[in-house]
């Protein structure tokens, strides 16, 4: 569900541990592609959450806005779901030519969806009275459990690591962090739905100030090199023969870095003997502490309850198992 947020974790770990510097046009176009998948991740997300509770439209509707996000993912990456497009210091390839005219597109027409979104949900009775003081989960008990992203700032903690702990350059963008406080299914709610025109603020401010420059750093011991300068320099094309043939080797230590991807914090910690290959890695999802805290939320409540509980609360079984 969060697709090439997913490769963010990992390179940033790698990335700090080996003191790459990324160019400022790839850490542009990582922060748009994230919060265009941070966007699918929560169509999908409220489709179902509807759907669970009995409303069967929005889920029709999310999907095909989510198809629009797809299209444009592909267009840029050759991929829809998992592209594996981000590399060390930088990105596999360049944005390739078109790739504007799709996003400004989306831009200009999902301000629109997301009210046609609210206008569906929001006041709607069968709705609020299915999730409005549903599955409460207090600030305390949220933190007490490691609880991050939607669901944290959805029980008042104004948390988040793009403006906390700024990374790949969200400090230049401005957003703002949706909290509630109510810790209810419904204000886990309110926390998405606004977190999608957030991200679609900083697609555009990326959109806009697009850098110029390289997509990926020029520091060949951990990249590959471009063909055309290979068969120039003789340290280059050393470089490219053994980035090929073995991969780069990683310098010895440890390296630990957190990102806020659409369900909470995902970090990598990293350890390198000095090979080519992690010597020990260890992923923390946001979603196997939110599993664990279902039964603060549910008990004391209906079966029936339990149903907003889990949609609310957004987990994917591979994110929760690694």
């Amino acid at each position: 569900m969060s697709g090439v947020a997913n490769n963010m974790s990992y390179v940033l770990s790698v990335e700090n541990l080996a003191g790459i510097k990324v160019p400022d046009r790839a850490q542009f176009i990582r922060i748009m592609l994230a919060e265009f998948f941070r966007i699918s991740n929560h169509l999908m997300w409220l489709g179902e959450l509807a759907h669970d509770v009995g409303a069967m439209s929005p889920i029709f509707y999310t999907v095909t806005d989510r198809e629009k996000i797809m299209d444009i993912i592909e267009r840029i990456t050759g991929a829809r779901l998992h592209p594996a497009w981000f590399r060390l210091g930088g990105l596999a390839a360049d944005l390739p030519e078109g790739w504007e005219a799709p996003v400004r597109d989306f831009i200009r027409v999902f301000p629109k969806r997301i009210r046609a979104y609210e206008s569906l949900l929001t006041k709607n009775p069968i709705f609020r009275g299915r999730t409005v003081g549903v599955g409460h989960l207090s600030r305390e008990d949220a933190i007490s459990r490691g609880i991050t992203g939607p669901v944290l700032r959805g029980s008042g903690l104004n948390w988040d690591v793009r403006k906390n702990m700024p990374y790949s350059g969200y400090e230049v963008f401005d957003f703002e962090v949706p909290c509630f406080s109510e810790g209810d299914a419904y204000a886990r709610y309110r926390v998405r739905m606004e977190e999608m025109r957030q991200s679609l603020r900083i697609i555009e401010q990326a959109a806009d100030n697009m850098p110029s420059g390289p997509y990926i750093t020029e520091d060949y011991r951990y990249v590959t090199p471009r063909k055309d300068e290979t068969l120039k320099d003789i340290e280059t094309l050393i470089h490219h023969f053994i980035n090929v043939s073995r991969g780069p080797k990683i310098p010895k230590g440890e390296s630990y870095r957190t990102t806020e991807s659409a369900r909470g914090e995902q970090g990598y910690y990293v350890v390198s003997d000095g090979g080519t290959t992690a010597y020990r890695m260890r992923i923390r999802t946001p979603d196997f502490a939110h599993i664990q805290a279902m039964p603060l939320m549910a008990v004391g409540g209906s079966i029936s309850d339990l149903i907003p509980i889990i949609g609310s609360v957004d987990y994917v079984m591979p994110d929760t198992d690694r």
